[in-house]
């Protein structure tokens, strides 16, 4: 069994390495230094600060023994960011969890160039709780309700009930307005995403995302849609509406990519989680948390009956 790793740093967890079996190396620093040569001088200057460390917590030094077979702990320099000038907002907090409103431009988690600006690591600084972790994620660019689990005995009960689709989630997105669709509609379809690609596609095969797509208010050419995935895809809500001629406003990748500069945060996709459900595995208790967040309006509402919209001809 494996013993938890080191406790984060500022808010950050260390990249974790696993070493092999055996080897020629006589000490780890030897065999870190052949696997990442790019990063040579600086692994040695993070040896000597104490920001290697065993599997026990316990330093890595330059005379520390290759054994094999076990794994070592990197504390990363962190990075500098540009800061995202939005804030999270606490909805609920109990010995279990943790509940945001995430605002638009702040991934979940690091990953990638994000790293100290994302909701986890602002969240484990600001209330000093280091097994904090995501049950669930949003993209980056979508704001809305974010549940963490604040200890590690709470991550498995939480992270499983929204792996496996039982829990309820609705979405609000702004979008363009087409009165040639009938509305509310389900779509069902097939979505791959690529590693190293930006847009995910839809392809020939058996369905694996379905979304339920409803309006709720009429903004001039635009409207105010309710969404409702009945599954987890990556960007499955804005493939869907892109399928059906609704592109999200202010999305960057969906019909076409566009350039966006890391510091313009002037043009948020419009797309909000607004509401999640579901019933509590370690209480058994019904949870429901909404956000107070409002998606940044095309024009002034026009009230709408939802189903009254049907298909020309």
């Amino acid at each position: 069994m494996h013993t938890a790793p080191p406790p984060p740093r500022d808010g950050v967890g260390p990249s974790c390495v696993r070493l092999p079996h055996s080897g020629p190396w006589a000490t780890v620093l030897d065999y870190l230094t052949e696997r990442f040569p790019a990063h040579r001088d600086s692994l040695h200057t993070q040896v000597a600060a104490g920001d290697v460390v065993d599997a026990h917590g316990q330093a890595v030094d330059h005379t520390t023994p290759f054994a094999g077979h076990g794994r070592v702990y990197v504390y990363r320099p962190l990075p500098v960011e540009v800061p995202v000038p939005f804030e999270l907002t606490v909805l609920h907090r109990d010995e279990h969890l943790l509940v945001v409103d995430k605002p638009h431009f702040l991934a979940t988690m690091p990953r990638g160039a994000h790293v100290v600006e994302t909701a986890l690591t602002r969240l484990r600084r600001r209330f000093d709780l280091p097994e904090l972790s995501p049950a669930h994620r949003l993209d980056r660019l979508t704001a809305g309700v974010l549940v963490f689990t604040v200890h590690r005995d709470a991550r498995r009960p939480y992270q499983t009930l929204f792996a496996e689709q039982a829990v309820e989630k609705e979405y609000e997105a702004l979008a363009p307005f087409r009165d040639d669709l009938a509305l509310p509609t389900t779509v069902r379809s097939r979505i791959v995403k690529t590693r190293g690609v930006l847009q995910a596609r839809e392809v020939a095969g058996t369905p694996n995302a379905e979304t339920h797509v409803d309006v709720l208010a009429r903004f001039g050419d635009h409207a105010r849609y309710r969404l409702r995935p009945r599954t987890g895809r990556t960007h499955q809500l804005r493939v869907h509406m892109n399928s059906l001629g609704l592109p999200l406003v202010g999305d960057p990748l969906y019909p076409e990519i566009r350039e966006v500069a890391p510091d313009d945060f002037c043009d948020p996709l419009r797309l909000l989680a607004r509401r999640v459900r579901f019933t509590d595995p370690l209480t058994g208790l019904s949870r429901e948390f909404v956000s107070n967040s409002a998606l940044e309006p095309v024009q002034a509402p026009e009230p709408v009956h939802p189903n009254s919209f049907t298909r020309a001809g």
